[in-house]
């Protein structure tokens, strides 16, 4: 039996790859954007199993009735991919608040509302799955990315604990953690940039990586969105799935960091409850 996918950020990257994937298994897509033109193509080539509805994320209101629309017209929503994002650099000292909240908007209000939106209808059904894509950075951070991997890591946290809650359900959760991929994540009219005040010579040298980075990613998108169906499919799906060479090796990596800094003060960490 085809699955129903709702995919928001259709339109390139990773959303894109997983469109076409999905589409490749013959399965039914709505792929959801705030401009739906780049989706005609899709929905030319597949009249009969892909859809552009158009979205915008941040627009909390518009959640329900955009899930009310897909299941109305398909009977369910067997996958949620809550994809659509994009970059930020800057120092936390010159991130405003007015960007702080534009990207928490999209990378944690939105994807939050549309979880809760497909929910009811998935656990009566008692089956389904969420895909968060989050990024390495929703496991480790650098200089310049305080206001990205802050989305990320609390969308890692609230999949976690939503893992939890709806595994009894049949319902899973799966966290994508991608390092450097060949999408447009980097394009210049849609990296985001505090800004630069020069105070950071570490954050310089993050804006110089993303300013000239695009184009140049090793990960292959489509790769990356075959394995994401495969892991899916499995049998027990994982909750993370790192992404890239580069995404294994600097989360083992920063594993190995956090194992050190706990081991390291152990003995006295474990002692500071009340004396007996």
């Amino acid at each position: 039996m085809s699955k129903v996918w709702l995919i928001t950020g259709a339109t390139s990257g990773f959303g894109r790859a997983i469109t076409e994937a999905a589409l490749a298994a013959g399965d039914v897509v709505v792929g959801a954007a705030r401009r739906t033109e780049a989706l005609e193509g899709l929905v030319a080539a597949h009249p009969e199993r892909m859809e552009a509805l158009r979205l915008d994320v941040t627009d909390i209101g518009a959640a329900e009735a955009a899930v009310r629309d897909v299941v109305d017209r398909h009977g369910r929503i067997d996958v949620l991919v809550n994809n659509a994002g994009r970059t930020h650099v800057g120092a936390f000292e010159e991130t405003t608040d007015d960007e702080l909240r534009a990207l928490f908007d999209l990378h944690v209000f939105g994807p939050a509302a549309l979880t809760r939106a497909v929910l009811p209808f998935m656990r009566e059904r008692r089956s389904g799955a969420i895909v968060q894509m989050s990024s390495v950075g929703g496991q480790l951070s650098f200089a310049g990315f305080a206001a990205y991997s802050g989305t990320k890591f609390a969308l890692e946290g609230m999949s976690e604990a939503l893992a939890d809650e709806v595994a009894e359900f049949g319902i899973k959760v799966l966290v994508v953690e991608p390092g450097a991929f060949r999408t447009s994540l980097f394009e210049g009219n849609r990296a985001g940039f505090s800004q630069d005040g020069g105070a950071y010579p570490k954050v310089t040298q993050t804006r110089a990586y993303v300013a000239g980075g695009d184009g140049t990613q090793a990960g292959d998108p489509a790769k990356a969105a075959a394995l994401i169906l495969a892991a899916l499919e499995a049998e027990e799906t994982p909750l993370r799935l790192p992404l890239g060479d580069d995404a294994v090796t600097a989360v083992l990596d920063h594993l190995d960091q956090v194992r050190g800094e706990v081991t390291g003060w152990e003995k006295r960490t474990r002692h500071t409850g009340f004396d007996a």
